[in-house]
């Protein structure tokens, strides 16, 4: 996994001012929402409303956000009349557009995908577009956020949704209050955005109920759900950061980062045990109360919040060495097929508004990249579960993404019996020729 580079891919300065409406209050969303006249930036309007298609993916929940943006948005002007087109998934979206479908003129687009749109000359970059609108990128997206979707000097697509991976914790099992009192090590800071990997173990310890079925800790043996703590502890996934050609199990830094993590992993006294994995997710495990921590992404939060007698909130990624996570962003692009690319950027420049952009993240499945939003209280919801969702923001500091994330199912898929053996056979597995393995059975997926 590699952590973005220190220096901007491209000259735009960073965040998002209002172009669309001036803003009465620096801390609300909703004073940045789009103006009628604003929606149209174009100086010379069309006579006939242009006819704009918006795609976007994901849950019946997440497409209704978006399909009360377009209706506002509509409202709003006479320059558009937009239309939203969805699918349940970013990969049933691209079979569609290669099955001969249109691209719609403004549409979300993983990261990893953004490179083949390009070199396809399926999009058109963004950066000229938004700075003929004005629009200026202050202090609301990050350095990283913004060079994830830069290439060629040009930013490609605009930032929108992120992704890190986060500890859920049932707050029934895992009390630090009663931690304290019982004299097991928990998080001195009470604002909960950092513990040690001593204190993580703690609580798997804590939240163990044997005569109840209760497990401490499920994380599942996939490199996703490894690749924090291996970071965590200093070690590297891949063997070259710009050009893997292979995983780095089987370097000297990573196999001591997984020391740690493997004599957590592997302690059956607090992990639910593989039999009960092969039978449910550790998601659905946590919901049932069975287990105390697992590792998830923000879009496990709306599903959580339709169990009435499930308490439960998020932690940061225990460090081992030092903060780390993973996680992936996604973005809004313009088509280069539009055949009303004015009227397109207008519309991609009314979706980045704070207004919009909360609406959508307010659903719960999004964490906004737009910093501003992030930091309000339509994002953070203090008054819901989880109470801790400031943890999403701050974890974005700390996160890397996968290099070749398209390639990174087949290489998941092609390890995934060792990385089983590596947690599940304990003290009997030998590390030295597992972690080779792993590497060697990972290099006909990156050279592909």
């Amino acid at each position: 996994m590699r952590r973005v580079r220190a220096s901007l891919a491209v000259t735009l300065t960073i965040g998002l001012a209002a172009t669309l409406a001036a803003c009465s209050d620096d801390s609300d969303p909703e004073a940045d929402a789009p103006s009628s006249s604003a929606s149209s930036a174009s100086q010379s309007a069309p006579a006939e409303p242009a006819e704009l298609t918006i795609g976007v993916w994901g849950t019946k929940t997440e497409v209704k956000a978006f399909d009360q943006v377009v209706d506002e948005y509509n409202a709003a002007t006479d320059a558009a009349k937009v239309t939203l087109v969805s699918w349940p998934d970013s990969a049933a979206m691209q079979a569609a557009i290669q099955a001969g479908g249109d691209v719609p003129d403004v549409f979300l687009l993983p990261r990893a995908d953004v490179p083949v749109f390009s070199d396809n000359d399926l999009i058109e970059p963004v950066d000229e577009p938004l700075a003929a609108r004005a629009v200026d990128l202050g202090d609301g997206y990050s350095r990283q956020a913004i060079e994830e979707f830069s290439a060629d000097g040009r930013l490609q697509c605009m930032p929108y949704g992120v992704s890190p991976e986060v500890i859920y914790i049932n707050t029934d099992l895992v009390d630090f209050e009663r931690m304290r009192v019982q004299e097991f090590e928990a998080p001195a800071d009470e604002t909960y955005e950092r513990w040690s990997w001593d204190e993580f173990n703690a609580a798997a310890e804590f939240a163990t109920r044997p005569r109840r079925g209760i497990s401490g800790l499920a994380i599942e043996p996939t490199l996703e759900q490894m690749a924090p703590f291996i970071l965590s502890g200093g070690g590297h996934l891949v063997d070259d950061e710009e050009a893997p050609t292979s995983l780095a199990f089987s370097d000297d830094d990573t196999r001591a980062a997984l020391e740690p993590t493997l004599e957590t992993l592997r302690n059956a006294a607090i992990n639910l045990p593989p039999e009960q994995l092969a039978k449910k997710s550790a998601v659905e495990w946590f919901k049932e109360g069975k287990v105390g921590m697992i590792e998830a992404d923000r879009s496990l939060v709306p599903q959580l919040r339709e169990i009435d007698d499930l308490r439960w909130d998020v932690m940061p990624i225990p460090r081992i060495d030092s903060a780390a996570t993973i996680g992936d962003y996604t973005g809004l692009c313009l088509s280069s097929a539009s055949d009303s690319p004015g009227a397109a950027a207008d519309l991609l420049t009314a979706l980045i508004s704070d207004q919009y952009v909360a609406e959508v993240a307010q659903t719960g499945y999004l964490v906004p990249v737009n910093q501003r939003v992030a930091l309000s209280e339509r994002f953070l919801q203090t008054n819901r579960q989880p109470l801790n969702s400031k943890v999403f923001v701050s974890s974005i500091r700390t996160m890397s993404v996968p290099p070749e994330a398209r390639k990174w199912p087949a290489v998941e898929a092609a390890v995934s019996d060792s990385l089983h053996q590596l947690v599940e056979e304990r003290p009997t597995v030998d590390l030295e020729a597992v972690t080779e393995q792993i590497d060697e059975d990972s290099q006909p997926v990156f050279g592909q």
